[in-house]
């Protein structure tokens, strides 16, 4: 559990009948256009564990009490912190919408909640974050999402259980039920509740809510829907804010109502699927191995990683939204800057394969190599080239079904011919490879 970020719930399944609201399909539909337009998002994991640096389970992983973690509030000094110059590196990104962790499992708050003293405003920083990350967002243009974790391990009323920094190490119920007494449960999930009707009601229109995560456990010493509320949660969420898209970490999995997407967590291109129980899906991932920022952490994926992250998820029907972990003085590290920078140049040039695409109709299948992406509108076609290094691509089927072709970056002609007499193949001549890192060839149907 410990090497595990954040668990990932069961999927919804297709069976599911239960409805908490109703809302029909269509209704649905409009409500989400916006997001499965979009398709590519900012995640931005900020706190106090940005000081420790080290990971944002820190708390956990070392087991340290709120007295040991406290030198982090106290010195906490976001001296740096520009919500401005982030907007700008997400949209130069070509990122469409962005959300911000509000308070993650420390409990520490970047908003100025008034169910609690553990809060940016009541550090030397004083400043109402989240407020301010709203309005810098919205200012360029970027729908905001805010996270909230479920999870709180400073709360003195969160009940301590499996993934908590203070797990008794025997496991045994009596030992859970010696350090739990004088906690009261209740309270805290009243804590929870009142702290997201803040959220909703005190920062105007708010675009997505992430909510994270349940972890049920047979052995008692998890959480899951009954724990949060969720039913009543959701309720309110949806009361509040009518068109908010909401993720499935609630718990809520036997009712068809009870989440808007799937949240695949870093996994492997190869392993994203295009629907997951009748959901479409986000897949959230990091530049490197960690969410909160971790000075000495080196595994960062290259560009063509992310970009390969980004192009396959769209080729599924799906968004990706990438993080940052901010440093403790509020601005983006050198490593993420230069991954956002990277992203930026492929998508100034080749954004249209992005937005407003989805996973290609059943009869057009995609090369050895290569992935597409499809605009419903345009009707066009985007063959992402993945690798370089043949002089011919061969499209079957494709005969008779394509007008033009052109790469995407300079809109330069691509020449195809059919593949002899009796086939319905093309075949594409390929030139130099341009200086893209990943080429695209734009095909334009026949109408």
């Amino acid at each position: 559990m410990e090497k595990v970020v954040r668990k990932v719930l069961p999927l919804q399944t297709a069976h599911a009948q239960k409805k908490i609201g109703n809302e029909t399909h269509e209704q649905k539909e409009k409500r989400m256009a916006w997001w499965t337009h979009d398709r590519f998002g900012m995640f931005i994991h900020w706190g106090l564990y940005s000081q420790a640096a080290r990971h944002e389970w820190v708390k956990r992983w070392e087991r340290m009490s709120n007295e040991q973690y406290q030198p982090y509030f106290d010195t906490f000094n976001p001296d740096m912190f520009d919500p401005k110059t982030w907007a700008k590196q997400a949209k130069a990104a070509g990122m469409k919408y962005a959300v911000l962790t509000t308070k993650h499992h420390e409990g520490f708050c970047l908003f100025d909640s008034k169910f609690t003293d553990y809060k940016s405003t009541k550090t030397k920083a004083n400043r109402d974050l989240v407020k301010e990350f709203v309005d810098a967002f919205r200012a360029e243009g970027i729908r905001v999402g805010f996270y909230y974790s479920l999870i709180d391990w400073h709360h003195p009323d969160f009940t301590v259980d499996g993934v908590h920094p203070l797990q008794p190490k025997s496991e045994a119920d009596s030992d859970y039920a010696k350090i739990n007494k004088g906690r009261d449960w209740n309270k805290y999930k009243a804590y929870l509740h009142n702290q997201v009707r803040e959220l909703l009601t005190n920062y105007g229109k708010i675009d997505i809510l992430w909510l994270d995560f349940s972890y049920p456990n047979s052995n008692g010493h998890g959480k899951g829907k009954s724990d949060w509320g969720s039913v009543e949660l959701l309720k309110m969420i949806r009361q509040l804010q009518p068109g908010i898209i909401v993720d499935n970490r609630l718990d809520l999995d036997e009712y068809s109502d009870g989440a808007d997407f799937a949240t695949p967590e870093q996994v492997k291109p190869s392993e994203l699927q295009s629907e997951y129980g009748g959901m479409p899906f986000e897949t959230c991932q990091t530049f490197s191995g960690s969410w909160g920022y971790f000075r000495d952490e080196n595994s960062w994926k290259s560009n063509r990683e992310l970009l390969t992250l980004l192009i396959t998820a769209v080729s599924k029907s799906g968004n990706l939204i990438l993080n940052v972990g901010p440093t403790a003085r509020g601005y983006f590290d050198y490593r993420a800057v230069h991954a956002l920078d990277s992203i930026g140049v492929w998508m100034k040039y080749n954004q249209q394969a992005i937005y407003g695409c989805t996973q290609a109709p059943a009869e057009y299948k995609a090369p050895e190599n290569t992935l597409l992406t499809y605009n419903p509108v345009t009707k066009k076609i985007y063959l992402h080239l993945m690798q370089y290094d043949q002089s011919t691509l061969t499209l079957s089927g494709y005969k008779g079904k394509i007008k033009y072709a052109q790469f995407l970056h300079d809109n330069s002609e691509i020449k195809y011919q059919p593949v002899g007499d009796n086939t319905n193949d093309l075949q594409i001549k390929l030139p130099q490879k341009p200086n893209v890192e990943i080429p695209v060839i734009e095909l334009t149907l026949q109408p």
